[in-house]
């Protein structure tokens, strides 16, 4: 059986005020063997946004390009987006979307979201330290600019 290639994602979000306009990217990559065979670049935006919104919708949108499901790893600078989903929801969904201090869970709508984009994956995430260097990383964040540019030119 041949060795499939290998599905990346390299998500990050934008915002210029914290709420205000505000952008997501995303870099898609099939690997083998050590090299890219595909990529795909995506992003957008909105004009009233948070940081942690876009950094959300990238990931969210990253899942639901795909056309079948998949097994992909999610590389993301943003500890908000890879421990609520790998440790935080958990709790939310049991506690009715609540946090432990029993106050609604902020981006509720994003996160349900991301849980049901899931659902049809195999998705293993991984936290990249931001504007370190990592040139994918780089790019996810050249995209999420792109995708706020037009929000941001309108203000």
């Amino acid at each position: 059986m041949p060795i499939m290639p290998k599905l990346l994602a390299y998500t990050d979000g934008a915002c210029s005020g914290n709420p205000g306009p505000g952008g997501w990217g995303a870099l898609l990559q099939a690997v083998k063997d050590g090299s890219t065979l595909k990529e795909r670049e995506l992003c957008g935006g909105e004009a009233d946004t948070t940081n942690n919104r876009m950094e959300l919708s990238a990931a969210i949108n990253v899942l639901t390009t795909l056309e079948r499901p998949s097994t992909i790893t999610i590389v993301t600078d943003s500890s908000y987006v890879k421990d609520g989903i790998t440790k935080w929801i958990h709790g939310w969904k049991r506690n009715g979307w609540r946090t432990a201090a029993k106050k609604p869970v902020k981006n509720e709508d994003l996160w349900r979201a991301l849980d049901q984009a899931l659902e049809r994956h195999t998705v293993t995430w991984e936290w990249v330290k931001g504007h370190a260097g990592h040139e994918e990383n780089e790019r996810a964040d050249e995209l999420a600019r792109q995708g706020m540019a037009p929000f941001k030119e309108n203000r």
